[in-house]
């Protein structure tokens, strides 16, 4: 792609994530072209569709989230990196239920389009997870499922319930308790 489309691809997606914020279902192309300062040419050239604009902003805060761990994995505190990355998972779930209900409305599913990016999410969360646990920090018996589905529940709540500041941070308080060794 040429970088000019790149920028402008972009630009849509952030446009469009502002505009769910604000308008939620109601998202228009048009109020997102308006917002990304293109024209409805353009986002149609990258999303044919709402719905592929739509899949597209998953994807990209899926992407965005899984490189935000890249600096976690050296910390110096593998421990504190470990709790701090789940617990930007689920923050990043509790502020963004408007693209939640958007793509649940949509019927679309969450995890399509996600291809290599999802097994990206998995191995940064794989390799902290290892790193706690051999740094003696998180329970030795702890494996992939089983924090997984800690993670979804977690994240599912934070959504649908809009979980404030406090409430994420005593709720995750009570799961890091269960998960820390001992």
């Amino acid at each position: 792609m040429r970088a000019d489309a790149e920028r402008n691809r972009v630009r849509v997606l952030e446009a469009a994530e502002e505009v769910l914020a604000r308008d939620g279902l109601a998202v228009s192309m048009r109020a997102v072209a308006e917002r990304a300062g293109v024209g409805l040419g353009t986002i149609y050239r990258h999303f044919p569709t709402r719905e592929a604009l739509l899949q597209a902003i998953v994807v990209e805060r899926v992407r965005r989230l899984a490189e935000s761990a890249g600096p976690l994995l050296v910390a110096a505190d593998p421990v504190e990196a470990f709790f701090a990355f789940l617990t930007r998972v689920v923050d990043v779930s509790a502020r963004k239920k408007a693209l939640a209900d958007a793509v649940s409305g949509a019927g679309l599913d969450p995890k399509e389009g996600l291809g290599g990016i999802g097994g990206d999410m998995r191995a940064a969360i794989e390799a902290l997870l290892l790193r706690a646990q051999t740094a003696g920090g998180v329970r030795a018996d702890l494996r992939m499922p089983e924090l997984l589905a800690l993670l979804s529940a977690a994240c599912l709540g934070a959504e649908r319930n809009q979980w404030d500041d406090a409430l994420r941070d005593r709720t995750l308080d009570l799961i890091f308790d269960g998960l820390r060794a001992r």
